[in-house]
């Protein structure tokens, strides 16, 4: 099968598999696992932060972050397609107490303007009217189609945020795409935010596990926030040692992942009935509107998974994301195979 599902679905390499089998491990609730301790001190040193703390997924460490960040009875401001509200099964509800308020971007990016934000911003109103506690970014926007946020425009809004006292999270699980694309750092995409998480486990290809970034204080709550919710997993450096991979390694080939993206969208402007802007898919994410094939997107991912390709539909909509696992060759099979449905 050609797994075009998500980038969640990398299988490790050998030097993973290696790496994992020779870990040195120790109890992490304890602190004492010293290959934990050597993978949450290379990612503060990555992102210019303070602190880092293994987690083991990105929507644990990004519902850590705003517990952290907020008071329950607060709100949260969100673009609308963001993974925090629409993916995370309302978990800032129940476990921070907040509310979610959603703005849509104006160009569709995902990514919202100062503009944009400002609007629906409580601060200072009447007591009868939740107050914002937190706002939160997304780089890459998962449901914008993998788009990018630029180090200027995520700095304007920290900026600005800061100077009426609310923090910035950003959910950075495919950040690492986003410099690559922007041909910067990820220390430079997030210099101005007050929290960060990034995934190892989609494009960099670990197995399991994401890091959430922080200040030394943050942390050292976040980790009593990880314990609370479940999250600590004892002689961890198994998955830490393949995170440790991922973290050095798989940066370096991402630029394929992007490339690969860019040739499926050119193949799939031109088969009838799809419509997909090419120019706006930057990183590894390809969505394509299929409503004018007179067919639904339930059929048409059905019939690609007879043909031998996984993908997801919802609505009008079709998703594929290339990772490690995908090559050229495959993307040559799916643009043959596609037209023939």
């Amino acid at each position: 099968m050609i797994d075009l599902r998500s980038d969640t679905v990398t299988k490790p390499s050998d030097a993973m598999r290696h790496a994992m089998a020779n870990a040195e491990v120790g109890d992490d609730v304890f602190g004492e696992d010293p290959t934990v301790n050597r993978l949450q001190e290379r990612a503060a040193e990555v992102f210019e932060k303070e602190a880092a703390l293994f987690v083991p997924t990105g929507s644990m460490g990004n519902e850590i972050a705003v517990k952290l960040h907020t008071r329950p009875g607060q709100e949260i401001v969100t673009e609308e397609r963001g993974h925090i509200l629409n993916y995370e099964l309302g978990a800032a509800a129940i476990i921070s107490g907040v509310t979610i308020r959603p703005v849509k971007s104006g160009d569709g990016s995902g990514h919202l303007t100062w503009a944009e934000i400002e609007p629906a911003l409580h601060i200072d109103q009447p007591y009868y009217i939740a107050p914002t506690g937190l706002i939160c970014l997304e780089n890459t926007h998962n449901f914008a189609g993998g788009s990018v946020m630029t180090a200027e425009h995520c700095a304007d809004i920290c900026n600005k945020a800061h100077k009426i006292g609310l923090p910035i999270h950003m959910d950075g699980s495919r950040i690492f795409n986003a410099a690559v694309a922007l041909n910067t750092s990820v220390a430079e995409l997030t210099r101005n935010c007050d929290s960060v998480m990034f995934t190892l486990s989609k494009g960099l290809g670990a197995p399991a596990g994401s890091i959430l970034l922080g200040s030394k204080d943050f942390i050292r709550e976040a980790r009593v926030w990880r314990k609370r919710l479940g999250g600590g997993m004892r002689q961890i450096g198994i998955l830490a040692a393949a995170g440790l991979i991922a973290l050095e390694e798989g940066p370096k080939r991402l630029h394929k992942d992007h490339a690969n993206a860019k040739r499926l969208a050119e193949g799939l402007a031109e088969i009838p009935g799809i419509k997909i802007d090419v120019e706006k898919v930057a990183t590894n994410i390809v969505i394509f509107d299929i409503s004018e094939t007179g067919k639904t997107s339930t059929e048409i991912v059905e019939t690609l998974r007879k043909n031998g390709i996984l993908a997801i539909g919802f609505g009008r909509l079709i998703r594929m994301v290339t990772h490690l696992d995908v090559s050229e060759t495959d993307i040559e099979k799916v643009l043959k195979i596609f037209p023939t449905i």
